[in-house]
């Protein structure tokens, strides 16, 4: 396989990757519709945190995510995530 035969990653793509996986958890777990779990989504911190560069979250997965943005919802802040307190606790 050439390079040329090498499909880019790119940011927006790992973006919708994100929202086409996350939408549906939000939908699920808070019993609101796809529609207002997008918008909350993309309105949150997890979001902003998601679409920075320097965070790397990018490289986490789906689940890691949606407990970040749930941690959000519960508590106002998404570093209030079991993923992170057991990341700092170890």
């Amino acid at each position: 396989m050439g390079n040329s035969e090498i499909i880019k990653w790119t940011k927006s793509d790992a973006m919708f990757f994100f929202d086409r996986w996350i939408i549906p958890m939000i939908a699920d777990e808070f019993k609101i519709d796809e529609t207002k779990a997008l918008r909350d989504f993309i309105l949150s911190e997890t979001y902003k945190m998601l679409a920075d560069d320097e965070t790397k979250l990018l490289r986490e997965s789906p689940l890691f995510i949606f407990d970040l943005f749930k941690a959000e919802r519960e508590t106002g802040d998404p570093r209030n995530s079991n993923y992170i307190r057991t990341i700092h606790n170890d």
